[in-house]
Formats: C-alpha cells, structure tokens, sequence
C-alpha cells in the first residue's frame, strides 16, 4: 500500500516532536537522580576473570544492550549493529552474487574474516558462503552469518576493539563481537513488528517470542524465536540502452530492465536455545544451540538482446543475406546457431541489426530463421532480453555443550564442544543455457556451498593471592576442525549443449555460451570437499598488582595442518590516575588463516568489465587453471607473461596497538582509544586477469598452433580445444570455463595500516517525576592506507579498500522512560566515501557525507503490554545520486553506509508476562 506524501510528512514531523519532547525534558536538579552514572557492565569478553567491568578492562569493551538491539527498525540483526556501533559497517547487496545471501560485514575497516564472533563466549561457525563480490574491501572474505540469531534471544553484545588472537585464536584482528544469549528461567516475551518504506515497498513484518522455563529448582532453558518476511525494493532508473531499444521499438523490454533494490528475504526463521543447570554448586552443565533458514531472492543484470555474448552477439554480417561478411557495409548481427550441428551452411551466421538504429533484427531474416527448423536464435524466446533472478536457500545450525565450574575448590574450569553447519543451496531461474538452443530450461539449480565446524575446547584458571592484588592465571587448549564442501548443480546448469560443442563443421563450437548465464552451475570437477584444522594450546594472565594497576599478558601457539604454525602474543596495562580517570594500552599480534573454502573454492561469476557482461572464474592455485595462472604472471614478459611474481597462499599477520582513556565525570563516563593495525600479506581475491592470454601464454610456449597475436586473442573455447587436441591440458579439468574471459585466486599480495579513534561517552540526566534519560555520543575516525602493492591488486581495489568506508562515522543517541512513555532519538552521521561503480574507477561515485535521523515513541497501555511506532531515517535521507545511473539503471551506489532505500516506518507491540 503507498501512502502520499502528506501523509508521511505529518508522521516525520509527529514522531520527531513526540520523540524529542519524550527523550530532552529539562533537566532537574542532580540530586533527583541519587548517584552518579549507572555501574558499567560485567564482561566476559577479552578477560578470563569473572567479575571484570568494562571500565576496567586493559582495551576497549563496548557493551550493547539487548533491548537496544531489539528497539529498532531493521529486522537483520547486523543492520542494527550497524547504527549501534559506529566502527561496524555493512551494506545492501543488490546485485552481489551469493553475497546478496550472506552479507559481509567490516569492523574497523577490515576485512569480515578478520572479525572473531563468539556466542556465549564460543567460536561461531563461518558461513557457506564466500563473497566473491565484496566491494574490494569484503572480496573472497568468508565470515560468520550472523544474521541467523534473533535479537530477542541476545542479553547483551560485547565489541571488542582490539587485536585478540592470542586470546581466541585466528581471525581476531579487527576485534571480536561476544553475543550473549539470555538465561532467565521464567518469563514470556512476545513482539509484533510491521513496517515499510516510505515509497510503499519493501514491506515487512516480524514476530518474535523470549521464554524462560525453570530446569528443576536449579536450571533454566531460555527459548527464542523470530519468523518474518522483507519484501523487495526497486530504487532503479531505466538503462541507457534498454530506453533505447524502446525507443526503435523493442515493446518486449520490461521497464526497468533491471532492478537496484534489496532483494526479496521469505520465510526467515530463527531459533535459538540456551540452558544451564547446576550439577553441584560448584559445576554446571550447560548448552546452547540454534536453526535458522531463509530463503533470498534478488536481481541480477540485464541482458541485453542485441549484444549479449554467447547468446546474443553475432559476427559482422551482410545487412540482407545475414551471412558472415567483412564488407565495408557488414553489420552487427544476432547469433544464429545451426541445430543440425554437423553441415555448416543451413543458417545464416546472424541476424542483421538493420533497423532501428542497428537494434532491432532485420524482420525478414529473422522470419527465415523461425520458420527453418534447423535454425534458432534467443530472440526467439527472449525478444527483449532477460534480467535472472538469483537467489536460494540458506540453512544453519549449531549446538555447544559443556561443563565449567571449580575443581579441587580453587581451579576455574570450562570443557566445552561445539559443531557447527552453514548450507547454500543457490536458484537461478530467469536464464538460459545458450548451448542448449531451444531446449534449454529456464530455472536452474547451480549446486551450493557447505561449512562444518568443530571446536573442542579446555580452559583452566587459578587466582593467586598476591599482597592486596592477585594474579590470574589461565591456560588451555583449543582443537578447531572445518570442511568445506561444494556440491555440483544439475547437469542442465554446466552442460556443454550441443551448440557449443565442438564439431566436424563447426570445430570451435558455434559461439554460444556454456551453463546457466548469470550463475554457472558447479560441474562435478568442482565438487568435493576440502579440510583444514588446527590445534592450539594459550597461556593468559592478568594481574592486580595494586588497587591502581592491572597488567595483562597473553601468548598462544597454533598449529594449522595446511598453513604450518604461528605464536601470537599480547600486552596490555591499565593504570588508576584516580577513581575517575584510567589510562590504558595494549600491544599485540595476530593472523589469520586462510579457510578452506578460500583455499579450495572453484567458482564462475558475472562482472560488468569494459561496458559488457564478462564471465570471471576463480580457481584455487594448486588447480590445473591456477598452475596456469600461477605461470603465466610470473613468466617473463619477454616471453608472454606478466613479469611478476609468483603468487602464494598463506596466513596474514598483524601487529596491533591501542592507547587510551577512560573516565568519569558526575554523571558521565566517557572513554576515548586509538589503534593502530598493521596487516601483513593480507589474503583476498586477486583482481581479475585476462584468461585467454594466460591460455594464449600456454599455446605459445607448448608450440600448440593458436592464432595469438598482439592484436587479436582467440575465444576461451577455441584455445582451449587447441590445447586438450595437443594434449597440453586434461580437457576435464577445465569444464564449464569455456566462457571465461578473466579469471582470478586467493593469494596474498598487499600489506595496509588502519589506524583510528574511538570515542564514547554516556550520560544520564536528571528528568521531572522521576523519568530518566540516557544519552551516547559514539564517534569513529578510520583511516587505512595500502602500503605495499603487490602483482595482482589494481587501482580500483586499492582505491576501494583505502576509501570504500567512510573515514568518520557515529550516532547521538537519547533515550527517555518517563511513566508509561518511552522515547528514543538518534541522529546518525556517515562520512564521505568513494565507490567505484561497477567496480571500475573510471566510473566513480563521489558520495557525500550525510546525516540520518531515527525516532521512536512506545507507550505501555496496560502493564506490561507496549505499543510502539517508530522511523528509520525520518526524513528520507538518500545517498549522492550515481552520475553513472544510466548504464546499468543503478539510481544510487550500492555501497551506501545506510542503504539507499530511503526513509520507513513500523510499528511494534510487545507484550511481557
């Protein structure tokens, strides 16, 4: 249902008065408050001790309430990080391949698998899915699905900023996010939630329901749940060219062609257990567990019907027979194939693009292509293009279970386990196999991804008295195993059709594209399954030395089975200048490993490069196309090659280090850290190179007869067909890349500094009868510079991970209770940044720094039952316009840091019991 304009001006301007009269009453006196700022939070995260606060931790603990992420538009939980903590960053993905399924998220401008997420204080499995298309920043990184957890299920959130590997092990680089679930034993909570945008779409609704039940007189079992359902939203402009072909009359072209917008969430359900009971008073046994599953269904690009490659791209032909011409009068055409196979000559070579400014098909040749039976093109079928459509199916689950306690009456231990399971299964309909002509379907299942975890864990702790202060000495060990595992899509989805096969008549195919265009299947040369593990072993103390001084340090080994082993390291202090101002510092290293998935993937993407739709693949380096690879960058240029160097795979390192301040002010706490992160051999995705002259390399130094020259490279399937007939290559190997014209790999090849300052300071005012009011100021500078450039990073990549965030980000957040009303405030604030559109840096966006504002007014009718109505960006704030809108209809860049859907409404009731 839309709503017009008015409507939604009397809504902006009612909730902002409501929400700033509820949440800035004037101030009364400060005794009517009775002390100064609330006590800050236990924290679990970062320390081994049980009764350590955030504000006396050695590095920066920032604590996000539970209810703070709950009382919120998005329905994704990382979108409500993301407006919660400033440092956290993530965005739509509109057109992302299998990142539009599993959003990747940066911490402090890093990479997403340089972020550790624990539950309950236990490593959380990694998702299926890697993020092929990630912005430069986010490509080929593979981070955990957080999405998966229902925010009614969270007591509170943990952030820690700072480098903790030697803590948690691999990955904790850019911090470590702790969910803690809840554990009250009794209780029921249920929410309602609906809500869409301004302009009427995206529409969305959420229920969610919290219970707590007692296990005997000495346990609890804590039940969560949330199902909903976000529809799509289209923030699209018509493309160039499909106005065009409207234009010389193609009435079969949609409008708009392609759409920008988020895509279509369905059936989004998530759950999640927590329970503990008390065996003795000194042990309990406890477990914690979760299902989740959604369905995701997005847009991918046009295909335009006059110029496609392998489908609809022709040679230059005679404008009246169709037939293959090098005439001074030849023209474009539309690829014709001959389904007889083997007797070239039955069908003209194309259709000739004659009318309409060259685009639309001469009618009379294209007549005599329908009505020949050996004949077909996809005009036929798809007169005025295709958009697919990609998405699929998202599962996930895991359960820890454990036992922690006392032993021996002073010795702190936890056992624990947990496995976990993330599953893809990818849909792409919409679409064709261009080598299967007329026969081909139209909806395809291309296969999908898999992650298994296991962690097996033992932690020991034991205080030592030591004067007026103690010592706390904790030590363990940690066995982590994953798997990796690609399953293969039908047949239909990589099979190479009759019309790309290579033949007596036609010995390089007919020039028709092999697989499901958009999202090529995974052939059963992909499938499989790959493994890594790790073993390691941690000593962490903290020490109390004085009232005024606590010191910490920590080292740990880690053996990886592929990657060999690494020791980390960590110190920090934290000094009492007085009961109100602390000082603290930490310096520490860490790595990353790669995973399995990044090690071992095989997959074949759609990029725009060059103004056209070009098939990118990605091979692991130790594949037949990765030795190839491999070879042709480090090959002289003298001898055809790129003169580089050879590219390897192994595990980034990192050198970290924080200083800051904390304090206290009557009623406000403030803390303000900066850090500094330097990343070594930081693993991603290459950029793209040509394949075809990596393969031309290969023919050349073989003898294999190629065609190659300065000016003119042959297609993927021709030289490939060369080399397999001179027996260069196993044929095998190579299936389903017949169309690639670039390819790419993980390796590590460029280092980069981040560096930055936080600031949070809280505060708590004074309000007529009794109300209170809380207000945070939470302010994020992030600034990283690549400082050494490898072989196979361009300009574009190092522009996008220098400047594809914003370097300022934060939030003023007020909130009110006063009686029955409650009120919340929040201005947002998103700095400059820059996106390269379509990932390419001739076509940049130049955004603009903008401000959001978010508002919400609940009241409580009867006891415990809560209605409330709120906006997201109550004002409708939009990105910078995309000057470059009219190539792909992209209105706005799909990297905004606060979407680019405009401003919505919802509302929530919410009952307690």
């Amino acid at each position: 249902m839309a709503y017009p304009a008015s409507t939604f001006t009397k809504l902006r301007v009612g909730l902002l008065v409501g929400a700033a009269s509820v949440a800035t009453l004037s101030p009364a006196a400060a005794q009517d408050l009775g002390g100064p700022a609330d006590a800050p939070a236990i924290i679990v995260t970062g320390t081994r001790q049980l009764d350590r606060s955030a504000a006396d931790t050695v590095a920066p603990v920032d604590v996000v309430s539970g209810s703070e992420l709950q009382n919120q538009a998005p329905n994704d939980i990382g979108d409500a990080i993301r407006i919660s903590v400033p440092s956290y960053n993530v965005s739509t993905q509109p057109i992302s391949d299998a990142a539009t399924l599993v959003r990747p998220a940066n911490l402090r401008g890093l990479s997403p698998d340089n972020t550790l997420v624990l539950v309950n204080g236990k490593r959380m499995h990694r998702a299926s899915v890697i993020a092929f298309l990630g912005g430069g920043i986010s490509d080929g990184s593979q981070g955990p699905d957080i999405s998966v957890i229902p925010s009614i299920a969270i007591k509170q959130l943990e952030v820690l900023r700072d480098g903790a590997s030697s803590q948690y092990g691999s990955d904790a680089i850019a911090g470590v996010l702790n969910f803690i679930l809840k554990d009250n034993a009794d209780g029921i909570e249920l929410t309602a939630k609906y809500g869409q945008t301004y302009k009427g779409d995206g529409e969305n609704y959420l229920f969610g329901a919290n219970v707590g039940l007692p296990l005997g007189d000495a346990g609890f079992l804590n039940l969560s749940a949330e199902y909903g359902e976000s529809n799509a939203t289209d923030r699209s402009v018509q493309r160039d060219d499909a106005a065009a072909l409207i234009a010389a009359g193609n009435t079969a072209v949609a409008n708009p062609a392609q759409i920008w917008g988020q895509p279509n969430v369905n059936d989004d359900f998530k759950f999640y257990a927590n329970a503990g009971v008390d065996l003795t008073e000194d042990i309990t046994l406890y477990a914690f567990g979760n299902y989740a599953s959604r369905n995701v269904d997005g847009g991918f690009f046009f295909r335009n019907p006059t110029n496609r490659g392998g489908v609809y791209a022709g040679p230059m032909v005679d404008p009246v027979t169709g037939f293959a011409s090098t005439a001074p009068n030849a023209v474009p055409s539309i690829l014709v194939g001959d389904l007889s196979i083997n007797t070239a000559g039955d069908c003209p070579a194309g259709i000739p693009l004659t009318q309409g400014g060259g685009l639309i098909p001469n009618p009379v040749v294209l007549a005599a292509v329908t009505a020949n039976p050996n004949c077909f093109s996809f005009v036929e079928l798809f007169p005025g293009g295709f958009t697919p459509r990609f998405g699929g199916d998202v599962e996930d689950y895991s359960i820890a279970t454990g036992v922690r306690g006392k032993v021996l009456g002073a010795i702190d231990f936890d056992l624990s386990y947990r496995h976990g399971r993330n599953k893809a299964d990818f849909m792409i309909r919409n679409t064709v196999n261009a080598s299967l002509g007329p026969n081909t379907p139209t909806e395809f299942n291309p296969g999908g991804y898999s992650q298994t975890e296991n962690v097996f864990n033992l932690n020991l702790g034991y205080e030592i008295p030591l004067g007026t202060g103690s010592v706390y000495v904790a030590a363990g060990g940690e066995y982590r195993d994953e798997e990796f595992t690609i399953y293969a899509g039908d047949l239909a989805s990589f099979e190479l059709g009759p019309l790309a096969q290579p033949t007596a008549a036609f010995p390089f195919g007919q020039g028709f594209s092999t697989s499901s265009n958009g999202f090529p299947g995974f052939a059963t040369n992909s499938a499989g399954s790959s493994k890594e593990d790790n073993k390691a072993a941690y000593l962490d103390i903290e020490a109390d030395l004085m009232e005024a001084l606590t010191l910490q340090a920590a080292v740990r080994y880690e053996d990886t089975k592929s990657f060999g082993n690494t020791t980390t390291w960590k110190v920090g202090g934290l000094y009492k200048l007085s009961d109100a101002l602390r000082v603290r510092s930490t310096y520490s290293t860490g790595f990353h490993v790669p995973t399995a998935g990044q090690a071992n993937v095989i997959n074949v993407t759609t990029q725009f490069s060059n103004g056209m739709l070009q098939d990118e693949g990605t091979f692991p380096l130790f594949s037949a196309p990765g030795l190839i690879a491999a070879d042709y960058i480090a090959a002289p240029v003298a001898s055809g090659g790129l003169g580089g160097t050879r590219p390897t795979l192994g595990p980034e390192r990192a050198d970290s280090f924080t200083a800051g301040v904390a304090g206290e002010m009557g009623r406000v706490t403030f803390t303000i850290d900066y850090f500094n992160i330097k990343l070594k051999d930081r693993i991603s995705r290459s950029s793209a190179i040509d394949f075809p002259a990596a393969l031309c390399y290969l023919a050349n130094r073989e003898g294999v007869a190629n065609n190659c020259t300065s000016t003119f490279t042959p297609p993927t399937a021709q030289l490939l067909t060369q080399l397999a007939n001179a027996n260069v290559i196993d044929r095998a190997d190579f299936t389903g890349f017949e169309d690639l014209t670039a390819f790419t790999f993980f390796n590590n090849d460029f280092d980069t500094r981040t560096q930055g300052v936080d600031f949070v300071l809280n505060s708590r005012f004074a309000l007529v009868s009794g109300g209170t009011t809380r207000a945070t100021l939470a302010i994020n500078y992030t600034k990283t510079d690549v400082t050494n450039v490898g072989d196979t990073l361009n300009s574009t990549r190092v522009r996008q991970l220098e400047e594809g965030l914003p370097r300022w980000k934060g939030f003023l957040n007020l909130t009110h209770e006063q009686g029955r009303f409650r009120g919340l405030l929040r201005v947002n604030y998103f700095g400059k940044y820059f996106e390269a559109h379509l990932e390419d840096d001739t076509l940049p966006i130049f955004a603009k720094a903008k401000m959001t504002v978010d508002a919400e007014i609940g009241y409580e009718f009867i006891d415990n039952f809560e209605l409330a109505v709120g906006a997201q960006n109550l004002f409708d704030t939009y990105p910078t316009l995309n000057p470059w809108r009219g190539i792909v209809g992209a209105q706005y860049g799909e990297r905004s840091p606060f979407g680019f859907n405009g401003g919505s409404w919802y509302v929530r009731a919410s009952a307690k019991f």
